[in-house]
Parts: structure tokens; C-alpha cells; sequence
């Protein structure tokens, strides 16, 4: 049996069981910390000699050069063509989605000129370099590749450097082919604090990056925190999360699986549902101990939902969405029988799931929105990873003599009021000139 927690809307103690429910401890671990700082401060200082020592040290290789730590274009494109036709198919059936999807993102330069003169406007230039993690072994995602390099590749990223790890020489097949669909440029098969220190500072083999993107670990979550500044990050993310909101018109299997979706990632997953209908929250939970039992992750699964997992009565729809906002997912299922009334009433969410048959699973393969979300409520001021992530802006300023004169007294004054004279005399000069 799933001791998975039952809550009511109307239970008078509800938004402290809400609050302890949602609260999530995300202090690093210290220790985890401390090794990180050791292996990013090695790196910054003996480059591809440190970087060699711990790739065979971790992942129990016998390299001696950081060159062997390279593969070759040709390596990953005969990773493609060497799939099975099914793998290949939806791997480019996918990775065709999510391009398309991204496609129409694209942050484009703009400029006008006033009645004066001046000339404003925007410059949206790609990032030069960009760096992609990606787990390796065992616990691999193709799926991670596509949803970041794509999006870089769309906004015109030239050069996409990407490591992954290979404990034990241990390839992921798909990994690479999902680097070669997507136009990656470079692959070192390196992974852990190590990797993400080579790509922030740079070796004699590993070029320096503008930016880190992809998931890992605790110790690359920490070195990504440590190297944030020398380089931009996408984010530090938190345990996967879905909320489905269900009118009680979906089959209650469907739910429980969506629920089971989440869950399984690990052990912190959290999975909510919220309902009007107590009936149907019976029903789904009658069916998450029928079908766990079938699950291979079934152990992971039940220890996120009895653990951080929840079955929610509300009041009605409007309830439920206000406490939607109030959660602020990474994922929101809108299972009911017209979304499109209720999708307006959501603010907080990073992705959200229209109607009965847009289950989230399908969003992290193959919708085309992009799956790499905001966690842990960020979601109430983060956006989903996009395009935009790998571009930067820049504005344009070009002042006419008339522009010069209407806008040089206005800074002057200003400057001046903050006791800063060189600022105002910068203006002055401009605009007293053409008097």
C-alpha cells in the first residue's frame, strides 16, 4: 500500500500541510562543496594535467593525453548510422519538433530613429562558445542533447562544445547520435566538477565557454554555482515536479501513470494532484497501488510519493488554480474538459499541459517546447529554456547634433544632481557645440 497523502482544501490547518508539503531543503552539502572547490582550483591550475588525472581517476580510464579525450565528428555520425532504424527515426522526428519549435523564438535586432535624429535600437548577437553537459554511462539522455544544443544551434551559436563522461569507457549510443543530429561542434568525454572547470577557465585542449547548460549531479550543480560569473549558467535545477489538475473526467490510470512519470527521477520528485471530485481521487489512488507494482522503478516511484507526493481535494477549478499559482510547477497538466478557459487564470508554471491527452511525458521528448524547466517555484519569475538563453542584447545609441542638444542638457542636469561633474561636462561639451 502507497501511504501517498490525502489533503482538503477546507481542513483548517491546509496551508501549513501545503507549506510543509512543498518545502524542500536545497542547502548544498558542504563536503560535496569543499572537493568541488578543490577540483575547480586543480583545473584552473595545471588545465589538461588535472583534467586527465581525474577523468582516469573517476571514471576509471588510462588516457595520457587530454586529445584522447576528444571524439571525432566521424565517431558521432557513425554512432548515428549505426542505430536501429526505429531509434534513428524518433530521434529525427524529435529533434525536427523541437528545431521547429525554437525556430520561431529567435530574438531579432530592431532600431528607430526619433524626430531629432538619434538613432535607438537593439542588437541580438549569438553567444561565441557554449558548453553542454551531459550525464554519461548508464543514466543517459539523448533527449538533454536535443533541448539544449538545438536551441543554441537556432540562435546561431557557432561553436557547441560538449562533454560527457564515459566511466568505464561506457558510451551511450543515442547520446552521441542525438550530437550529431544536432550539429554539435566538439565532444570531450569528460564529465563532473573537472568538466565543468575546463569548460569555464579553459585547458591546453578544452576551449573556455561563454555559457554551461545542461543537468548533473550534485558536484556539477555546485561547480556550476562556483563558475557562475566567469560564465553564465542556465540554472541550478531542483528535483523534477508535476501538478495535474483534474476535473475527474480522465482516466484515473492516465493520472496515475502521469504521476508515476515524475516520481520516478528519484527519490525528491514531487507529484500532486489536485481535484474537486473525492470520488476520483479514490479511483486514482486505488490505481497508483495497482499499477506500482508493475513499474521497474517501482521502489524510486513509491518513495517520491509517500514521501513529497499528494492527493488534493479542492473546492472547485478556480481553487485548484490558485493553488497552482501558489505551487508554482515545473509541470502542469490542465486535465480537464476545457483548458483553454482555465489556462488563462495560471501565471506560475514552466510548462503547461492543455486537455486530457498532453501528458507531460510527450513534452520531454518530443512536443517541441523545451523540457529543461524551472524548479523549486522559480517558475515565478524563470522562464523555460529557449533560444533567447543563447543570445545576448546590446543597445544601439546614435546621438544626432539636434539629439545632442535636447539630451546633453537633460544629462547634464541629472549628472549633476548626483554629484557626478565629469558626466555632466561629457554632455555639456555636445550639447553647448552645436548652440
Amino acid at each position: 500500500m502507497v501511504q501517498i497523502k490525502r489533503f482538503n482544501t477546507t481542513d483548517s490547518d491546509f496551508n501549513e500541510k501545503l507549506d510543509k508539503l512543498l518545502a524542500f531543503e536545497n542547502a548544498q552539502d558542504d563536503a560535496v562543496d569543499a572537493t568541488v572547490a578543490g577540483i575547480l582550483a586543480d583545473i584552473r591550475s595545471r588545465k589538461d594535467a588535472a583534467l586527465i588525472e581525474y577523468t582516469n581517476r573517476f571514471d576509471r580510464l588510462a588516457v595520457t593525453s587530454a586529445s584522447q579525450l576528444e571524439l571525432a565528428p566521424q565517431q558521432l555520425q557513425q554512432s548515428l548510422n549505426t542505430l536501429p532504424a526505429v531509434e534513428r527515426t524518433a530521434l529525427e522526428q524529435a529533434a525536427e519538433r523541437v528545431r521547429s519549435y525554437h525556430e520561431k523564438q529567435p530574438l531579432s535586432s530592431w532600431q528607430y530613429t526619433d524626430a531629432d535624429g538619434t538613432l535607438l535600437g537593439q542588437k541580438v548577437t549569438p553567444l561565441d562558445r557554449v558548453g553542454l553537459y551531459v550525464p554519461g554511462g548508464k543514466a543517459s539522455y539523448p533527449s538533454s542533447v536535443l533541448m539544449n544544443a538545438i536551441p543554441a544551434k537556432v540562435a546561431g551559436v557557432p561553436e557547441l562544445i560538449m562533454v560527457v563522461p564515459t566511466p568505464d569507457g561506457e558510451r551511450n549510443e543515442l547520446v552521441l547520435a542525438a550530437a550529431a543530429i544536432s550539429k554539435v561542434d566538439r565532444v570531450f568525454t569528460i564529465g563532473g566538477a573537472q568538466a565543468v572547470g575546463a569548460l569555464a577557465f579553459g585547458t591546453e585542449t578544452v576551449p573556455p565557454v561563454d555559457k554551461i547548460v545542461g543537468p548533473g549531479n550534485a558536484y556539477v550543480a555546485a561547480a556550476k554555482r562556483r563558475v557562475f560569473g566567469i560564465v553564465g549558467i542556465d540554472m541550478v535545477a531542483g528535483p523534477s515536479e508535476i501538478l495535474v489538475i483534474c476535473d475527474g473526467g480522465t482516466d484515473p490510470d492516465w493520472i496515475a501513470m502521469d504521476l508515476f512519470s515524475q516520481a520516478e527521477h528519484d527519490e525528491l520528485a514531487q507529484a500532486i494532484l489536485l481535484s474537486p471530485d473525492a470520488a476520483f481521487l479514490d479511483q486514482v489512488q486505488q490505481s497508483i497501488v495497482r499499477q506500482l507494482s508493475a513499474m521497474p522503478r517501482q521502489a524510486v516511484i513509491r518513495a517520491s510519493l509517500e514521501n513529497r507526493g499528494a492527493l488534493i481535494q479542492v473546492r472547485d477549478l478556480a481553487d485548484a488554480c490558485d493553488i497552482a499559482n501558489r505551487i508554482a510547477p515545473e509541470h502542469l497538466e490542465l486535465s480537464v474538459e476545457h483548458p483553454e478557459h482555465w489556462v488563462d487564470k495560471i501565471r506560475h508554471a514552466g510548462a503547461i499541459f492543455l486537455g486530457r491527452h498532453a501528458c507531460e511525458a510527450l513534452g520531454d521528448y518530443c512536443a517541441g517546447p523545451n523540457h529543461v524547466l524551472p524548479t523549486s517555484r522559480t517558475a515565478r519569475f524563470s522562464s523555460p529554456l529557449g533560444v533567447y538563453d543563447f543570445q545576448k542584447r546590446s543597445s544601439l545609441i546614435q546621438v544626432s547634433p539636434q539629439g545632442a542638444a535636447k539630451l546633453g542638457e537633460i544629462a547634464s542636469i541629472l549628472a549633476n544632481g548626483e554629484g557626478l561633474q565629469a558626466h555632466a561636462k561629457s554632455a555639456e561639451y555636445r550639447y553647448i557645440k552645436h548652440r
